[in-house]
């Protein structure tokens, strides 16, 4: 009797899950929208090509569908869902469907719109002054107007979004390591583990390279190793310390340390935080390395 309720559980909780992630009626399931606003998902291909894709644009016009003042990040993520999907439905339209062949001028005729939707966004938002745009148009035109602005903004106080943090960080790796790291600490502290990137360890190791920072260059390394699972060679890791493996060993705990810090949302108070920070005179109490002091910004 027990097993049978056990399975029920499984059958039930299997099924609520389904609901929760697809909605039977849910506001944002793609297929609600698309019916009950059809201007959304006019332009829009009909078939399963580009699921996800298609999903997150059509999701972010609905959240703007009555906005009539929506914030920089809003378009930003619009645009991006935008060339995403366009990118998608690109090489969809060039698979020809040998039965259906409405469906194939139908993805032709998805990326035509979406390419011309894409462009008049672009225009639309091309006075947009804010730090998303601002990177926006930096990144994509090649706007050194908008770069200037968006580094003038930051050292402003008024990028607080750590993506962008981040970015701003990694322009700067190669022409001001210390405020490359200033930047990085600050993202690693306020940022959600869910969006976490593991490059961003490594823009970070390289700044503090510049810096001739090298265990603390070993740790971000190795703690990028361990989290991406790449293959790499112990020797050139080791030369970074002047092969010493006691060293490594303790490093190799503090990129665990790191890792765990940042997947519980501790990173600002734990002890590799407080080793890793350009001021820091201390390492981590769970170890004896005596780390280096960085360069005073």
């Amino acid at each position: 009797m027990e097993r049978i309720l056990r399975q029920n559980l499984v059958i039930i909780t299997s099924f609520s899950l389904a609901i929760s992630l697809f909605g039977c009626d849910n506001g944002r399931n793609i297929e609600t929208i698309c019916k009950n606003n059809p201007e959304i998902c006019a332009d829009l291909h009909k078939d399963g090509w580009c699921l996800a894709e298609k999903t997150k644009l059509i999701q972010s016009r609905y959240d703007l569908m009555d906005n009539k003042n929506p914030t920089g990040k809003q378009l930003y993520q619009q645009l991006t869902y935008l060339e995403d999907y366009s990118r998608c439905i690109e090489l969809a339209s060039g698979v020809q469907h040998i039965i259906h062949t409405s469906r194939t001028a139908d993805r032709a005729r998805a990326f035509r719109l979406s390419t011309q939707n894409l462009s008049r966004l672009q225009d639309e938002t091309r006075e947009r002054q804010d730090p998303f745009m601002s990177y926006y148009q930096w990144t994509r035109f090649g706007d050194t107007d908008a770069l200037n602005r968006l580094l003038a903004q930051e050292n402003a106080g008024e990028v607080t979004e750590p993506f962008l943090l981040a970015q701003i960080a990694t322009y700067y790796s190669n022409r001001n390591a210390i405020k490359a790291q200033q930047l990085y600490l600050k993202v690693f502290a306020e940022i959600q583990y869910a969006d976490f990137d593991p490059n961003w360890l490594l823009g970070l190791a390289s700044a503090y390279r510049q810096t001739q920072a090298l265990e603390k260059t070993y740790m971000l390394t190795k703690a990028n190793l361990l989290l991406t699972q790449q293959k790499y060679s112990e020797d050139k890791m080791l030369a970074l310390i002047g092969g010493n493996k006691t060293l490594a060993t303790k490093l190799d705990e503090y990129a665990q340390n790191l890792i765990d810090a940042l997947e519980d949302g501790l990173y600002s108070t734990s002890p590799v935080a407080l080793w890793l920070a350009p001021q820091s005179v201390e390492a981590p109490a769970t170890t004896t390395v005596e780390p280096e002091k960085p360069n005073s910004p």
